[in-house]
């Protein structure tokens, strides 16, 4: 369970000559999720930190969102949390926290309807190419092989014919066959849930205010997911996908990282990666198209 004083742990008033006050805004856009009313101010200088173990901001730090109105609240399960970090430093910072629809990040895995979605993905590309001729489309076999009778063999009528070593296949492979079939929409939208829900119940999911690397810097971003413990494979989705440059860069060298748009989210991509991070862009719009079809 997240808790917002856990961010003022390290910032106790031996350290601080004041408190910050923080006007998040309560009518929040996707875009301005972190944007409050009116500027923070902050009281007085900050003061050295005589114990090196304490960490005091070298800058005032951001709004914290502490709660969120949700589009369709649920009236009876209450709202997740989730720290939201920031890909702009390499260590781990938190900018606050923010509030996930409990039908969306909260429903019960189901392993079932995990399974129906990652069979489904499967087979759905899938392309059977296996092939064999039947005796019409064998070539020769038009001449009787021996006599009908007088000669105490079986009678035959062609050397292609399917009991033959080399004789056409009766009932063989005739490909290309494909394996598409679309999954009811409502099992589809249920495993996002189950899916999105299991990463966030296994503490894999992690939010971002957005993709943004200060330089296009493989080694810059392999640092961070070591220093941060996100796992080898992790799977980066963003709202659109035009993403930032010096981010496309980067993870384009690193084949165990992966980037996409929101809009092609689905269980097989998020189970096979270890870590999911998603933008808070990303979150908002999965939301708006998961309760439209399907909440």
């Amino acid at each position: 369970m997240f808790c917002p004083k856990h961010i003022f742990c390290r910032l106790n008033s031996q350290n601080l000559k004041n408190l910050f006050t923080f006007n998040a805004a309560r009518n929040v856009t996707t875009t301005g999720i972190l944007k409050a009313e009116d500027k923070t101010d902050v009281a007085g200088d900050l003061e050295t930190a005589s114990d090196p173990h304490l960490y005091v901001p070298d800058r005032p730090p951001l709004p914290i969102v502490t709660s969120r109105q949700l589009e369709y609240p649920s009236e009876h399960l209450p709202s997740k949390q989730a720290w939201l970090d920031t890909m702009a430093t390499l260590e781990d910072e938190k900018l606050g926290i923010v509030d996930l629809h409990p039908k969306i990040f909260g429903t019960y895995p189901r392993i079932d309807i995990l399974h129906n979605n990652v069979d489904w993905q499967r087979k759905y590309r899938f392309i059977d190419y296996s092939f064999a001729r039947s005796r019409a489309e064998m070539p020769g076999g038009g001449k009787k092989p021996h006599p009908q009778k007088k000669t105490g063999r079986a009678r035959q009528g062609s050397i292609r014919s399917p009991i033959y070593f080399r004789g056409g296949k009766a009932l063989g492979p005739r490909g290309p066959k494909s394996y598409f079939y679309m999954l009811p929409k409502v099992k589809r939208v249920h495993g996002l849930c189950c899916a999105l829900s299991a990463k966030y119940a296994q503490n894999k999911l992690i939010i971002v205010d957005s993709l943004e690397i200060p330089k296009a810097d493989q080694q810059f971003l392999e640092d961070l997911i070591d220093v941060r413990f996100w796992g080898f494979s992790v799977l980066f989705v963003d709202d659109s996908d035009i993403m930032p440059r010096n981010f496309s860069l980067a993870v384009n060298q690193i084949p165990h990282f992966n980037a996409m748009p929101v809009y092609g989210l689905n269980v097989y991509s998020m189970l096979k990666h270890e870590t999911l991070v998603l933008t808070l862009a990303a979150v908002e719009k999965n939301r708006k198209q998961t309760i439209t079809n399907f909440i």
